[in-house]
């Protein structure tokens, strides 16, 4: 049976390590670097790391940073942010990070998600929706760090991505973000039903507890979260030792 995964979410702002409320009110909590070496010095699974300013400026990554940054992780790293060609994917993929996170950009360009995951492979293509729920109740893909909302239902949105060739499906909940009151898991249920590719929690982890209904209730197969790592005295070992005690395969140092 396939380990559950806990990654922890790096949002990466103006050289600063930052987090918000539903993506605004950007506070800085440190450097990235010093939370790399941490996270990967304590057994984590994986890390996400996304230029949440890239995309908005409309330039590239910085790439010889994300090269420093990759020197020192030792564990696989997703990242996002700036990516609009698959030229841009192949010098992050020589830059050192194992994984693309992609969102904006295929929704102007979704052949983007097809060709990447033709020539680097699906494993290295993480489709990264995120969606707001609007007063009809409905949901709706944003994009531009959340500033704009599409057209596009997450459901149909992660469908057309696995079909394209996505390894990948990072659903984050734009108003649960930050809160700590846990995951949307109606907007995680209807996605993770919707496709067979491994999807990713994102969006309002404040507890263990919440962790576990993200898998259980929701049918993730990985979990992200930032702020209960961040504010709190919880961490991932002890995560994974809480979701261990209730059944859920998870890899556990020098197991």
């Amino acid at each position: 049976m396939l380990k559950m995964r806990i990654i922890p979410t790096l949002l990466w702002k103006d050289y600063a390590l930052v987090k918000g409320l539903g993506f605004d009110s950007w506070r800085s909590i440190g450097t990235v670097l010093p939370a790399i070496l941490v996270y990967t010095s304590r057994n984590v699974d994986e890390l996400i790391l996304l230029d949440i300013c890239a995309t908005l400026e409309g330039r590239e990554p910085d790439f010889d940073t994300l090269s420093e940054f990759s020197a020192e992780c030792t564990v696989p790293l997703t990242f996002g942010g700036g990516i609009r060609s698959v030229e841009t994917i192949r010098r992050l993929l020589n830059s050192g990070p194992d994984k693309v996170s992609i969102n904006s950009a295929a929704y102007d360009d979704p052949d983007l998600i097809s060709d990447a995951a033709e020539l680097f492979g699906s494993q290295c293509i993480v489709a990264s929706i995120d969606a707001r729920r609007l007063p009809d109740g409905t949901y709706r893909c944003v994009r531009h760090a959340g500033t704009s909302v599409t057209g596009m239902s997450p459901v149909s949105w992660a469908v057309e991505m696995q079909r394209r060739g996505a390894g990948e499906i990072l659903i984050t909940s734009v108003a649960h973000d930050g809160l700590m009151q846990g995951y949307d898991l109606e907007l995680l249920s209807a996605v993770t039903q919707s496709v067979s590719i491994p999807v990713i929690a994102s969006g309002g982890a404040g507890s263990y507890s919440h962790l576990l209904d993200a898998i259980v209730v929701g049918g993730a197969s990985a979990v992200a979260a930032a702020s209960m790592f961040h504010f709190t005295q919880q961490t991932p070992a002890a995560a994974k030792m809480f979701l261990a005690a209730r059944g859920i395969p998870v890899r556990l140092p020098n197991r």
